[in-house]
């Protein structure tokens, strides 16, 4: 296994592997530092069953059934998303900067990304490092942000306590959750900024309307382009990020061609 770095923000291919097979363990501890490391890593020219995808990201965590419910998974297969844009749909699925389902209690480890079907041309991905966004702001402005917790907000289906599932017919409720502004990432030890445009909404004890100035600037920074890189697509490319310490963004490029990925996530 090589480790070839994609650009100085952040992202790494991993090359000479074959994760389409049950993994050593000292292989996945290895792949776990490297994750963590470089933050976004990418497989290519791998061929995976629905089972062999599942069975490659269990061995790092049990797997996670997205709540909401515009996030249609496979049939019989509910921790497989299917993130799909077809030739003539004009919108793309998380279409805004955002770190995976923020809105939840514990949000999840990473997700495993697997390219099915995609465009000659387009449809990239740019993922960002809330690392070097934290260590890129003022002093004064980190002491500020220390002291915040910010409300991540979203609706999900309501679920039947009998049964945990969710009601017929479908009843959306609002979910929301605190997180520190400046979170340390349980696993590396560093500080990182940790709000987005997609579900952070407002500062606990403030209004949205004076919360916005502050976090609108905040979303800004997070994402300048010197924080990033950008994930090309091929059929068979694997993409698996840390959706703790990133934020990403699908690229809606490619009206008229058809993009289909099936991404798998894990829990902490």
């Amino acid at each position: 296994m090589r480790v070839r770095p994609l650009i100085g923000a952040l992202g790494a291919e991993i090359l000479d592997i074959d994760i389409s097979m049950p993994l050593a363990p000292d292989r996945v501890a290895e792949l776990r530092r490297t994750l963590f490391e470089y933050q976004v890593i990418v497989f290519r020219e791998q061929r995976l069953t629905l089972e062999q995808h599942k069975n490659f990201a269990r061995q790092f965590g049990p797997l996670h059934v997205h709540p909401y419910i515009m996030a249609k998974p496979l049939d019989g297969h509910p921790e497989v998303l299917r993130v799909v844009k077809e030739k003539d749909d004009r919108r793309v699925f998380g279409e805004k900067w955002h770190s995976d389902v923020t809105f939840l209690e514990r949000p999840v480890l990473g997700s495993v990304l697997y390219a099915v079907d995609t465009p000659k041309k387009g449809g990239d991905t740019l993922f960002a490092n809330m690392y070097l966004a934290y260590e890129a702001l003022s002093e004064g402005m980190k002491n500020l942000l220390e002291g915040l917790v910010a409300i991540h907000e979203t609706q999900v289906p309501e679920v039947d306590p009998a049964t945990g599932q969710p009601f017929m017919p479908m009843r959306l409720v609002n979910s929301s959750k605190e997180h520190e502004v400046i979170k340390v990432h349980p696993e590396t030890g560093r500080k990182l900024l940790y709000v987005n445009c997609t579900y952070t909404t407002h500062f606990k004890g403030m209004t949205q309307e004076e919360s916005s100035p502050l976090l609108e600037y905040l979303f800004r920074h997070a994402t300048r382009a010197e924080f990033t890189c950008r994930v090309r697509w091929a059929p068979g490319t694997v993409t698996f990020w840390d959706n703790r310490s990133t934020q990403h963004l699908p690229i809606n490029d490619y009206h008229g061609e058809r993009r289909e990925m099936h991404r798998v996530t894990v829990e902490t």
